[in-house]
């Protein structure tokens, strides 16, 4: 037995003793779990650089460089930032010259629809989550179910009436219909995941607050609120992530001048008949990444505290 530890901590694992530094074995296990989780994503990046003769090329090639030799020549291809200009003007038709293809239109307004339909379920919903919680009504769990349910079926279920609507009122292909729509869907999941933040929180400070004379609005601003920061943090990202990638209602209700980049990404992959450029598609790809990957990186203090909130029981 004793043998078999000092073997374990030659090789870098340390035994557990409370929260401490992990040694190299553990850090070196999770980099190699982490580089296999990440190979899609650098799989499209790599493809994003590529000449389009070498997206199918076999062999495949699989580095824009050597690694000082390390891989042979056939599977070294050299990188072309070429593809990224092709996603905002490229060759339409056969002969034709390079035309504007709007993608830099679609970005920023997709980014802004996401990003306004987010905040505006972020704060509703908070409002909404906060009432639940420390309001209950009778029948607060039926309510909640209800509200829950309006996010658990299937986007193709409700599809139909929500296109009847949407003619009905005139919304269909606006910008404004599509960001009222995202509110809707994100707000269910703002409730659900801003009211567990709010159970567990003290009610102690608050109630004090009150005897002090406090306002029931400057209890939530000023002593709830503050505490939830971490979960207005994880509930944003996660509400973005649904956003970003949703993709059924946008090609329904959006039309040529307001579609979103999914839908956008969806019409541009088919080069004139003549099959799928992954180059160009996978350039597009790697541009849908970096909004959500900024905001997940500048928040991931707050998202690992938000996912964690409450595991720990007090």
């Amino acid at each position: 037995m004793a043998n078999s530890t000092s073997i374990l901590e030659w090789l870098g694992f340390r035994k557990a003793s409370g929260v401490t530094e992990a040694g190299w074995g553990h850090t070196l296990l999770v980099g190699i779990v982490s580089f296999i989780y990440f190979l899609p994503v650098l799989f499209i990046i790599f493809t994003a650089i590529k000449p389009q003769d070498l997206a199918l090329s076999v062999p495949p090639t699989i580095s824009p460089t050597s690694l000082f030799g390390l891989i042979p020549d056939q599977y070294v291809f050299t990188p072309t930032l070429e593809n990224f200009g092709s996603v905002f003007s490229r060759v339409m038709t056969p002969g034709g010259s390079p035309e504007a293809t709007g993608f830099d239109r679609f970005f920023f307004f997709f980014i802004f629809i996401s990003s306004v339909s987010v905040l505006l379920a972020l704060v509703i919903g908070t409002f909404a989550a906060y009432g639940f919680s420390r309001y209950p009504l009778k029948g607060n769990d039926t309510y909640l179910f209800i509200i829950l349910t309006t996010r658990m079926l299937p986007a193709i279920v409700i599809v139909i009436p929500v296109i009847l609507m949407f003619r009905v009122t005139g919304l269909s292909g606006s910008y404004l219909g599509i960001t009222l729509l995202y509110t809707a869907f994100n707000l269910a999941f703002t409730i659900w995941m801003m009211k567990s933040f709010f159970d567990e929180l003290s009610t102690d400070v608050e109630d004090a607050a009150r005897i002090d004379g406090s306002s029931e609005a400057k209890v939530f601003l000023k002593i709830c609120l503050p505490q939830v920061v971490a979960g207005l943090a994880a509930t944003f990202v996660f509400g973005l992530i649904l956003t970003w990638n949703e993709f059924l209602f946008a090609l329904l209700l959006s039309n040529a001048d307001t579609r979103t980049v999914p839908v956008a990404m969806n019409q541009a992959v088919s080069s004139g008949g003549r099959g799928t450029d992954w180059t160009l598609l996978a350039s597009i790809e790697t541009l849908f990444l970096i909004p959500v990957f900024l905001v997940t990186f500048f928040l991931q203090n707050h998202l690992l505290r938000g996912v964690t909130f409450g595991t720990v029981k007090r």
